[in-house]
């Protein structure tokens, strides 16, 4: 991600400390807005929907699911123990790494041992976490992003926007200008103007990456200490000829992806794509365990496995611990309105939407992204929709507080608390001044049911109208049906 335009973070450089700026460039940019306007148009809600529609006990399998990754939290380093040695007698490797650093490192070494010199990659947050592409290039190695979209983010030198459509940001003639900016040996007659024909195109041009490839590296969706297997879900393939083709295999994963048995992972997949795209489950859905035996037919002649820390040890031990559970299925951004509002860049790092908000602070620390928990309306809706039950709210709250004790808030947010504090507390004097401002309202707006532009709001009426006040205010009502 080097020499990523400047409104743009890379993995150690992030600009969550901007996000007031980064929002009010994506709500100006028209392009942006009609790509998230997919989100609720084409589909993410809906699908999600549907699918839990579908089945009956979705709810249920919440709750279990749940459970499971509550166990894990509470039992971690038992089960990384029972995971570890499982690898180990399928004749994996298995490597700890305390920070970002120590991941690069070792998966540099390993790469090194083998005289690497091209890389194939499926798609994986961690890897965007820790920065490894550019650290691998910094080291003559050659990094190919295999998924479509994380191709096309490489092609642009960008980072992801989301977790699970890394490139949801990006309009389809947008790709068809990279393509021809980049596959100059193909002829500049084709046509590639509609999305199979992309795609086509994309295959074309990995297909030699995959067979000529040193080095595999795939995160890990999921890791099996029952079994010492790793999981991965793609809709692509490319997962699977990333982890098979090359003689060496590296899964990268955060230490929290752990399930103690196959049929936990089972219960877990049952909610994920449903969660993530609406499917009932992905396309693919591939189990590794350790190197190419003798009777396989394809496979790595070596597997290792990565396990990163970067501080969830200490998370896990704090009041934010919930937020471990995730599972990466993206549903609270699909919901939300701030990031359905201005995307996943602006939040300025690797991990967007609630569970960013949440995740983000811990990770790169609270004097850059304490603007981040404000990022919220605290609606609930993230909440209502994780297939793991985080309450993302409270968590966000807690930040706050963080925030705000450690003096993050600006001058004017202080005064407009304390005013609040003052005047919410003191019932008659708060309704007798919701009241005239009521009253007020109505005499501006006159016949007007909504404003385009407002004085002092400039934020909300450069994107959106502002609506006007009718009828009565919930006290009159209130006071009216306790008659």
């Amino acid at each position: 991600m080097s020499g990523a335009p400047n409104n743009l973070f890379t993995y150690d450089k992030p600009t969550c400390h901007n996000f007031s700026e980064n929002a009010h460039d994506a709500l100006l940019d028209k392009n942006l807005q009609t790509q998230l306007s997919r989100i609720t148009r084409e589909g993410f809600q809906q699908k999600r929907k549907n699918a839990m529609d579908r089945l009956d006990e979705f709810d249920i399998l919440r709750d279990r699911a749940k459970e499971i990754k509550s166990d894990v939290l509470k039992n971690l380093d038992a089960y990384l123990e029972i995971f570890e040695q499982n690898v180990i007698a399928a004749g994996g490797k298995v490597h700890w790494a305390a920070s970002a650093n120590d991941a690069r490192e070792i998966i540099l070494k390993i790469c090194q041992d083998h005289n690497a010199k091209t890389v194939t990659k499926g798609k994986s947050m961690v890897s965007e976490e820790i920065g490894l592409n550019h650290y691998l290039e910094q080291h003559a190695i050659r990094a190919v992003e295999t998924d479509l979209g994380e191709y096309i983010l490489q092609l642009k030198n960008e980072p992801p926007s989301h977790i699970i459509a890394p490139a949801f940001h990006i309009a389809k003639s947008e790709v068809e200008d990279v393509f021809r900016q980049h596959h100059t040996n193909l002829d500049s007659g084709r046509d590639i103007s509609e999305p199979k024909q992309l795609l086509n195109e994309a295959r074309e041009i990995l297909r030699d990456d995959f067979i000529n490839a040193d080095v595999g590296i795939t995160g890990a969706n999921m890791l099996i200490a029952e079994t010492g297997s790793a999981l991965i879900v793609t809709n692509e393939g490319n997962g699977d000829l990333t982890q098979s083709l090359p003689p060496v295999h590296i899964a990268l994963s955060s230490i929290e992806k752990i399930v103690p048995t196959l049929e936990d992972a089972s219960t877990l997949l049952r909610v994920l794509a449903r969660s993530a795209t609406g499917q009932d489950i992905t396309v693919y859905t591939t189990f590794f365990t350790g190197p190419k035996r003798t009777p396989d037919l394809d496979g790595p002649k070596e597997f290792h496995l990565v396990l990163l820390d970067n501080g969830r040890s200490t998370t896990l031990g704090s009041e934010f611990s919930e937020a471990l559970r995730c599972i990466r299925c993206g549903a609270c951004m699909n919901h939300c309105p701030v990031f359905g509002s201005v995307g996943g860049h602006a939040y300025g790092w690797v991990y967007p939407g609630p569970i960013g908000s949440v995740l983000t602070p811990l990770m790169v620390g609270m004097d850059e992204a304490h603007t981040l928990p404000d990022a919220s309306t605290l609606c609930g809706r993230c909440e209502a929709v994780c297939p793991v039950r985080i309450p993302l709210p409270k968590l966000l709250r807690r930040h706050r507080v963080r925030s705000y004790d450690a003096g993050k808030q600006s001058l004017l947010a202080k005064i407009g608390l304390g005013a609040w504090v003052f005047v919410a507390t003191k019932p008659k004097l708060y309704h007798s001044i919701a009241g005239f401002k009521v009253r007020a309202w109505k005499m501006f707006a006159g016949k007007r049911t909504r404003f385009s532009w407002l004085p002092f709001l400039g934020g909300w009426t450069d994107g959106r109208d502002f609506p006007a006040p009718t009828g009565k205010t919930f006290m009159d009502l209130w006071k009216q049906k306790n008659k």
